[in-house]
């Protein structure tokens, strides 16, 4: 069974419903449930995709515990029963729900681009730089970067993250912590890479959240996640092309061949590309958890 919101199922005030998760106040502690909602080009698409809330709560809880050596986070528990009444289908919810601290958060989106792809290849042809950053002249579509680049963007809660360069950062939040932000996301990425490229897989971009806890910074959100994640099966990586990437990458497909105006809500999505979809998000959870 497909989860389109959790409003009904929480018996807790509801304090945010982002495109995906919720976020309700359970006093102390925030409680985040991962629905199946999925979203393209801006605009939540109906039918939700059954499975998908599970997969990425599961995957964050995973690496949130594999990289706590790196950084602390916000995870207290993953556990429904330990919520009692508050919750009202702890079968539906079991793997979609997190109990975590509250931490202040940062408004900086930490990016992580280890190939240049996707939002950095267009900034690229179009000034031979990502996010004020200077490249070499005649860089390929997909190609590694020597080192990973850190790429940060200002949130917007309403629209899209604002792309901006390391000195607007330092304006934005000190150099301190601008230093802090950029050296804890480098090392996660590096970290998840050398894991995923034993498995096969291709960590080609990622995004972090962090927040403060008395002082202290902590990663927050979700992490390394189809959502928050490029990945690319190692065996499709090339030059030049568009590589299918392991998401929802099915979704977008399908909306880039119809007529949809991009303008007005969708159609609902196919049965195939839903199933297609789901297939994939599964996929990744089980290339990347098997045997660990």
């Amino acid at each position: 069974m497909a989860l389109s919101t959790a409003a009904d199922l929480i018996d807790a005030p509801l304090l945010y419903k982002g495109k995906v998760r919720e976020l309700y106040d359970l006093g102390e502690h925030f409680l985040i449930v991962v629905t199946d909602r999925i979203s393209a080009f801006d605009y939540v698409l109906e039918p939700p995709v059954p499975e998908k809330g599970n997969v990425l709560n599961r995957l964050s809880s995973f690496w949130f515990d594999k990289t706590k050596h790196i950084i602390d986070n916000h995870v207290i528990h993953t556990d429904v029963d330990q919520l009692g009444a508050v919750v009202k289908d702890r079968e539906l919810l079991k793997d979609r729900i997190m109990v975590t601290r509250k931490a202040e958060r940062i408004d900086i989106e930490c990016v992580v681009r280890g190939y240049i792809t996707g939002g950095g290849w267009r900034q690229y042809e179009k000034n031979g730089e990502v996010n004020g950053i200077p490249l070499p002249e005649g860089m390929r579509k997909n190609e590694r970067f020597p080192q990973p680049i850190f790429t940060p963007a200002a949130k917007n809660d309403v629209g899209h993250d604002e792309d901006i360069s390391l000195e607007r950062m330092k304006e934005l939040v000190g150099v301190e912590l601008t230093g802090a932000l950029e050296q804890k996301s480098l090392e996660l990425y590096e970290f998840a890479r050398a894991y995923c490229e034993e498995r096969g897989i291709i960590l080609a971009d990622c995004k972090f959240e962090f927040g403060l806890i008395g002082g202290e910074l902590i990663l927050i959100d979700e992490i390394f996640t189809p959502d928050a994640s490029r990945f690319w099966a190692k065996e499709n990586y090339a030059l030049d092309v568009e590589i299918d990437s392991m998401d929802k990458e099915p979704v977008r497909s399908y909306l880039a061949a119809s007529d949809w105006d991009k303008n007005s809500t969708p159609a609902p999505l196919p049965a195939d590309v839903v199933a297609e979809t789901t297939a994939r998000y599964t996929d990744i959870l089980k290339r990347l958890t098997a045997s660990s």
